[in-house]
């Protein structure tokens, strides 16, 4: 689990990164800029709503501030 959330943390930077790069070269004239921006909030929701599933089949479990 540990891995995957790690993956989908990389992902999210990428597409954040792209859109950075889109949003540069060409100038927001393009709609590459929203498309990498709309994945990276499609996979934040994604990676959410899979830790809230992890949590409730017991595959994390919470550990609280110590």
């Amino acid at each position: 689990m540990k891995i995957l959330v790690a993956l989908a943390f990389i992902m999210i930077i990428a597409s954040l990164a792209s859109a950075l790069f889109f949003l540069m070269r060409d100038k927001g004239k393009s709609p590459r800029t929203m498309r990498a921006l709309a994945m990276r909030v499609g996979l934040s929701v994604t990676l959410f709503l899979l830790i809230l599933l992890a949590n409730q089949l017991g595959w994390i479990a919470p550990t609280g501030i110590r």
